[in-house]
């Protein structure tokens, strides 16, 4: 959650020259066009430049940089201010009941700094803004709110206003110079969130649309505001966002290794600066944070009562948002899970919400950032066979033709599909995600899966199991979503936990292909535990593997590998030896589909100097 942490070849010879003189055209012709026609931010897009996504490897992008741009350049200023980064600062004030604490009696307030484009008297502009809990934080060494974030505020300065939108970076409670506690994306965080979006779309400069964008935390922030179903939210675009809190760290009941720290641990110390206003930090909700965690981790996941049920967003967003939605997540970041967006999207799809999906092979990153892609991508299925085809320097292009759309109507409508990237680099269209088509593969423990070493009990030492092999594949397996291991199991005592590593094997290596983890008192899956009558009765875990999209070649062998905990899992609190049974209970089944059926694409060819060394 840490922002400092911290997701059709064509010829370029002809359409290069083409469009370059088309751009510079447009870019003139903006440049004198006059501004105070109606709705006079609305210049005519270049429609040559704008195109899908598979028709775009040989348009003029900037492929050398550290960064994704638009394709035509804007032709407006930022509007000075009395700083030196033209930018102005306001308290946003709101109400909260009393039964918050904090600063709910004294006068909650958010604190708020924007850029506007110099445009002409009287024309109003959409707000593209940032919410989130690291400006003016020393903690992560970020400066005053008034100076645009390095992380993307600079850029949305530098891209997007010269179009002619607003930018604003917002602090949520308890974080910067915004008052009451850190209330860690809970009520109070929510009501200052919503009270923002509102005044951002009320002001006189405002034509009243607001789009929220972030990563991680700042990217969970939209979550919060869409359920509110506020008139003036049109678009969000999470970034590796959460859709709960609980959803972030636990996983059928196991917990992560931050799990029992994160509120007060991790950010409980924002907002505490040593000064007089330190009281406001006292909240209810602040205070049985840490304990929340940490019983949660012993009793079960879902002892918290109402605490996680109010840090639980999605089902609101679905009743009450009605707004569109550009959902972008690394389907290597394991920083904030891919689950978050895989069936998210889907769920999205099916409550008419207009949605598009960015999922690829990344980290906990931004699409476009060839130089961090690089660093946290490794080899051995950890995004590191997707690089750098990963790296998507047309991703500022697609933010600006769905802001042009959702904020200001300009341009026909952006395509509602989902670019999803194998492990190892191959793009390509889907409509939905996980696909609707697929074809089931169904392999059994025993079986198909033939036992290699290990024998058939998991101690909890977090090393010891068994491992299955498969032969060698006859033919290439594109497998997509969320893959199911149903294991039957007998535990010594009630509890026990299971870890599930998949990998592809060719030659002796073996790469990462997906994981699962359970803790076996929510074998059935969902909230509620359950009992049984160990050691005598057999239990059936029904595992999800987090979600993946890999190209399993033909030849390699699939290795699925059981130990009580791994990646950055704790141990179950109740701990216990588990004992798996092979036969037709326990299988390993597999969602394909069929590359010759999908629409595939190379993005803009990444030429910069960490890609052209891979």
């Amino acid at each position: 959650m840490d922002e400092k942490q911290g997701l059709n070849r064509l010829s370029t010879g002809t359409i290069l020259g083409s469009t370059i003189a088309v751009s510079i055209v447009a870019i003139f012709l903006a440049m004198i066009a006059s501004p105070l026609v109606e709705e006079g931010m609305q210049s005519n897009p270049t429609a040559e430049l704008r195109v899908p996504v598979w028709e775009r490897a040989g348009l003029p992008y900037d492929v050398t940089s550290d960064f994704g741009s638009v394709l035509e350049l804007g032709p407006y200023t930022p509007l000075a201010t009395q700083n030196e980064w033209n930018s102005t600062h306001v308290f946003v004030e709101y109400e909260l009941p009393l039964s918050e604490g904090g600063a709910a009696a004294t006068g909650p307030v958010i604190s708020l700094a924007y850029w506007r484009p110099d445009v002409p008297e009287g024309v109003q502009v959409p707000v593209i803004a940032e919410f989130g809990p690291y400006f003016q934080e020393p903690s992560v060494e970020t400066p005053t709110i008034e100076v645009p974030g390095s992380w993307l505020g600079q850029m949305v300065v530098d891209q997007l206003l010269p179009h002619g939108y607003a930018f604003a970076q917002v602090s949520v409670t308890g974080t910067g110079r915004s008052n009451h506690c850190m209330d860690l994306m809970g009520f109070a965080e929510q009501e200052g969130v919503d009270a923002a979006v509102t005044w951002l779309g009320a002001q006189n400069w405002s034509n009243g649309a607001v789009a929220m964008i972030g990563k991680s935390y700042d990217g969970s922030t939209p979550w919060q505001a869409a359920m509110y179903g506020n008139e003036a939210l049109k678009t969000i675009v999470p970034i590796s966002g959460l859709i709960g809190v609980k959803e972030l760290m636990w996983r059928n009941g196991s917990a992560e290794a931050r799990a029992p720290i994160m509120h007060n641990g991790v950010y409980g110390s924002y907002g505490l600066d040593g000064d007089e206003e330190d009281y406001q930090n006292i909240c209810p909700d602040y205070l049985i944070g840490p304990g929340t965690g940490v019983s949660a981790w012993f009793f079960g996941s879902e002892v918290a009562g109402d605490y996680w049920a109010e840090r639980y967003f999605l089902d609101r967003v679905i009743e009450n948002y009605e707004g569109s939605v550009y959902l972008i997540q690394g389907m290597h970041d394991w920083n904030v899970d891919p689950h978050m967006a895989v069936p998210t999207m889907n769920r999205l799809i099916d409550a008419g919400i207009e949605a598009r999906g960015l999922f690829g092979q990344w980290d906990h990153d931004y699409p476009d950032r060839p130089v961090q892609l690089d660093d946290r991508s490794e080899l051995g299925g950890w995004g590191g066979e997707a690089f750098p085809q990963m790296v998507r320097y047309d991703w500022m292009q697609d933010l600006h033709e769905w802001f042009d759309y959702y904020l200001k109507d300009i341009g026909p409508q952006p395509g509602q599909w989902i670019e999803v990237q194998s492990n190892h680099g191959q793009w390509r269209i889907e409509d939905r995600y996980p696909p609707a088509d697929t074809t089931e593969v169904v392999m059994q423990l025993g079986a198909e899966l033939s036992l290699e070493s290990g024998g058939l009990t998991v101690l909890p030492d977090t090393t010891t199991g068994p491992t299955w092999t498969s032969e060698p594949l006859a033919e290439d397996m594109q497998i997509v979503g969320t893959p199911r291991l149903h294991v039957e199991v007998r535990t010594a005592t009630v509890g026990g936990q299971l870890y599930a590593l998949l990998e592809s094997c060719n030659d002796g290596t073996c790469i990462h292909v997906g994981h699962a983890i359970m803790d076996l008192r929510y074998h059935a899956g969902g909230d509620e535990i359950q009992t049984w009558a160990a050691p005598l009765q057999t239990i059936t875990a029904l595992m999800e593997f987090m979600p993946l999209d890999a190209d399993v070649q033909a030849g390699d062998t699939l290795r699925l590998t059981l130990s009580s905990t791994g990646m950055d899992y704790l141990p179950a609190s109740t701990s216990s030896v588990v004992t798996v049974l092979e036969g037709e209970g326990s299988t390993l089944q597999l969602d394909l589909v069929d590359l010759d059926q999908r629409r595939l694409f190379d993005p803009p060819a990444c030429l910069h100097e960490r890609c052209l060394a891979v």
